[in-house]
This record gives structure tokens, sequence and C-alpha cells, in this order.
């Protein structure tokens, strides 16, 4: 199967190590950094989800309405709208994108966050919440006689949808998590797994448990895997862990030495969600694992979101990716520290080397 790549669909130019230079929105950005993907050779960028952040549909129906081939990862909070009014979005927008369109359903990692659009619901109840939310999606996309619900969650009466996707029967379903809640409810409910970069052999134990709980839930289908890096690229070896350092000390900078979080969205220490605290786990063990994984960037933002990173030449990393790949990963999501820049040349320099392999190894199994 061919290997797929997710990159990521800012709205503004700032990252972890830069100061945003203008505005949330800036739309000229937002276009230039997606074109920027799409002629690169990336499958999709991801529209990611904060409670003060541009609101990501609004801004994914710009970006495909300008695009001819990027396909668009929208993260999708539960508790920031009903779910037939977000079916109808959802189909909306995977009309605007002539069938481009995947939703990602984000439960919640921090209490405080959620809270800040007044979700004062518990982490288990979260996730009965998105679980439930999901299957209300699922069948608003694909029932086209009205159908009742009465749930833990919601209810109603006499629904159904005048707007349908143009992927038939539907667009897929992403979610992550490396929680037990989260395992169950994306093994039952998505189409693909969402995981943070760590080392091979845990990954893989990831993996395991996932499609434990879909077998659990009676899938015979697997869920797809995506795992997610932060690319940190040179010409040769040294200049690579080079800039791997400057950049520790640019996020180090920003952070007033780990005093100051970057955003509000991420604690530097103490972060309540399980992913996060795995990430900085595997980081007080070491910082260099398998054959590029460098921890030090998730250490320095206090396992912020996708923040380990692979560190090398684009043939290094090239081989890391396809070691992921070996153990089953299919989808790889990738953003760098300079997003438009680090978009040109991992696209440039890494994507066809591992598109390439892979096709070989698929050739050769055919």
């Amino acid at each position: 199967m061919p290997i797929e790549f997710l990159g990521i669909a800012a709205t503004n130019d700032g990252s972890e190590t830069t100061p945003r230079s203008g505005a949330s929105f800036d739309r000229e950005f937002t276009l230039r950094l997606g074109r920027a993907h799409e002629d690169w050779g990336w499958d999709r960028v991801l529209f990611a989800y904060g409670s003060g952040s541009p609101e990501p549909s609004a801004a994914a129906a710009y970006l495909l309405s300008r695009t001819e081939r990027l396909q668009v990862l929208l993260a999708h909070r539960p508790n920031v709208s009903y779910p037939t009014f977000a079916a109808k979005t959802f189909a909306t927008l995977d009309q605007i994108g002539d069938g481009r369109l995947t939703v990602h359903f984000i439960t919640g990692g921090t209490d405080a966050e959620q809270q800040r659009e007044g979700d004062y619901l518990t982490k288990e109840q979260r996730y009965g919440r998105t679980r439930e939310y999901i299957q209300i999606v699922k069948k608003a996309w694909t029932s086209h006689e009205p159908f009742d619900w009465d749930g833990e969650h919601y209810r109603f009466a006499d629904f159904v949808s005048d707007t349908f996707p143009v992927q038939q029967p539907r667009p897929d379903v992403s979610f992550g998590g490396s929680s037990e809640a989260a395992y169950a409810a994306g093994g039952a409910e998505a189409d693909v797994f969402a995981l943070w970069g760590e080392p091979l052999a845990e990954t893989a134990a990831q993996i395991e448990r996932v499609h434990a709980a879909a077998r659990a839930a009676g899938r015979t289908t697997m869920p797809r895997i995506q795992v997610a890096f932060r690319p940190i690229i040179a010409p040769t070896e040294e200049l690579a862990w080079e800039k791997a350092h400057r950049t520790v000390d640019r996020i180090a900078a920003r952070t007033a030495g780990g005093r100051q979080p970057i955003s509000r969205r991420h604690p530097l220490t103490g972060p309540e969600n399980t992913g996060s605290q795995r990430l900085l786990e595997i980081a007080a063990r070491g910082e260099r694992f398998d054959r590029a994984l460098w921890t030090p960037t998730a250490a320095a933002t206090g396992g912020a979101g996708n923040s380990n990173a692979l560190v090398g030449t684009p043939e290094t990393v090239a081989q890391a990716l396809l070691d992921y790949v070996d153990l089953g990963v299919d989808i790889i999501s990738m953003r760098g520290y300079d997003l438009l820049g680090d978009t040109i040349d991992v696209g440039r320099y890494v994507l066809p080397l591992v598109r390439e392999e892979v096709a070989k190894r698929d050739a050769a199994a055919a």
C-alpha cells in the first residue's frame, strides 16, 4: 500500500522556535503553506484545534477552495457543536473539496483547555461522548431516512440531512491517544488511529493495543496507523545535529528556560494527557533511540503534542521512517520548525526516498 504523508495547515508562521509575524489567521501564509504542500508531494494537511485559535473548518474551506489535489484532515472537538450540525458542516466541506476531507475527532487532553469553551466533563465522560458523537456523525453522513437518537449525551428526533459527502459511503474518521480509553474508543470507531512518534518498540506495542481494542469491538478490518514526528534534516549528519541543538536552544529561549509555556494549550510540566506523559518518560530515559529519534525537543516543550524529532540527512530520516513502515505504519505526519522551508525541503528530499522504497517493496510483494 502506498505510504501517505500528512503536513500541517498552519494559519500563521509561528512555531515553537519562532513567534508569529502577523495575525493568528494570515490568509496569504495559510494559502502559501498549503500550496507548498501540494506542490511538493504531500497528501494532506492538518488543521489543528485550539480554544483561542482560528476556527479550523472555515480555514479548511478557504484552503480547499484554492487547491486542487491537497486533502485536509480537520481536527474537531465534540464539545463545540452538536453532532448533527457537525455532520452537515463536514459534508459541506467535503463538497467544497470534491471529496478531500478526513475528520480527526479530539476528546481533549487537559481539563483547563476544555473548560475554556464550557466543557466540564471528566476525561472518562469525554471519551464516552466522543464515541457517541462519532456514531451519530457516521449515521448522519449515510442515512437518507430520518432517524431518532436517545443516548447518554445526545437526544434528538426525526433528523435527516439534505447534505451528504462526496466520498461514499462517508469520509474517513481519524482518532488519536495513548490511554486505554483512547485505544478502546479509537479501536472501535476510527478508520485511522494517530500516534505520536515514540521509539520503535513502544510504537509496536501501541499498534498491537489499538488492534486488540478493534478486535474486542468486533472489527475484522484494523484502523490504519499514523505516526507523527518533527523532521530536522541537513545535507550531512554533522550539520543536522548542529541544527537540532540550535532548535532546542531556540525553544529554550522562547520558554524562558522552561518557565514560560509557548501557548495556553500545553503546560511545560505536569501534563494531564497520557500521550505527553509518555513522551516525557521516554525523554527521561534517554536522548537518542533507534536510527534517528531524538527526544530533547519533546522535553523542552513539556511533551506538547507532536514533539519528538527525527534527525539526520534526508537518507537517514527516510530510512528511519521506513523502520516505522515495517511496523505497519502507513501514514506519516511531519511538520518542521520552519513551517514553510521544512515543508519544501522534506517534500523535496525525504518523501521521494520513502515512496520509492515503498513502491519497490510493493512491487516485489506483488
